[in-house]
Formats: structure tokens, C-alpha cells, sequence
């Protein structure tokens, strides 16, 4: 990553590029149609992988004293559907477990996915 390039902005191109490059991956590995239901449960495949790929990441990199992936990054990943992997990620590798500020706006994140998850459920079902 050049000097100049803000790590946000560069490690949030990275991420979207590995989330849609997975996704795209997976439509044309499992020759899905190309509806909505099944290109949202790629996205969400893709972002969950690469959530769980950063987390890593990121801590291998504050093992090291290199230089860490940007919170902001980390959030939006699991923002943009890759809160499980993210989850996951967080348990596996023992990061970012302990900081209150980052575990409340993850879990804010994590309820309000789950209301509007439940609220599209009971919608489709007719109710």
C-alpha cells in the first residue's frame, strides 16, 4: 500500500473487492440463477469470509507491530452483512474481544441486523 494512500480507504477497497470477487466466485461455482435471494446469500457469504479474513488478519498484524487495519474497516464489514464472520473472527482469533466502545457498536450492529432480518422474515410470510 503506497505511503500516500489513506489505510481506510485502502483497506475498504480491498475488503469490498474480496467480498464481491467471493460472492461472484461462489454465483458461478454453484451456476446459481442470477436472482436476488441467491446473489444476497452470496454477498453475504462473501462478506462473512472476508469479516473473518480481516479479523485475522489484523491480528497477525498487531502481533507483529505492523500496520493494523483501521476499526472503521472492521466495522463496515460486518455493516456491509459480514457480522457472523466477523463474530467468528473476533472468537477465533482472540481480537478485538475486551475494547467496549468497538464490542457495543458491533453488537448494536449485530441487534439491529437481526431486527431487520426478523421484520424481512414476517414480512415474506405475509404478515
Amino acid at each position: 500500500m503506497p505511503p500516500s494512500t489513506r489505510p481506510d480507504v485502502a483497506h475498504a477497497g480491498i475488503a469490498l473487492s474480496c467480498t464481491l470477487v467471493l460472492a461472484l466466485g461462489l454465483q458461478l461455482a454453484l451456476r446459481l440463477p442470477w436472482a436476488w435471494p441467491y446473489l444476497l446469500v452470496c454477498w453475504l457469504a462473501g462478506a462473512n469470509l472476508t469479516a473473518f479474513g480481516y479479523y485475522g488478519y489484523d491480528k497477525n498484524q498487531a502481533r507483529a507491530n505492523g500496520r493494523r487495519v483501521p476499526e472503521l474497516v472492521l466495522h463496515g464489514v460486518a455493516v456491509a452483512g459480514g457480522t457472523l464472520g466477523a463474530y467468528a473472527g473476533m472468537q477465533y482469533f482472540r481480537h478485538k474481544t475486551i475494547k467496549g466502545p468497538f464490542q457495543i457498536f458491533f453488537w448494536t450492529v449485530a441487534i439491529l441486523q437481526a431486527v431487520l432480518l426478523a421484520v424481512a422474515i414476517w414480512r415474506l410470510a405475509g404478515g
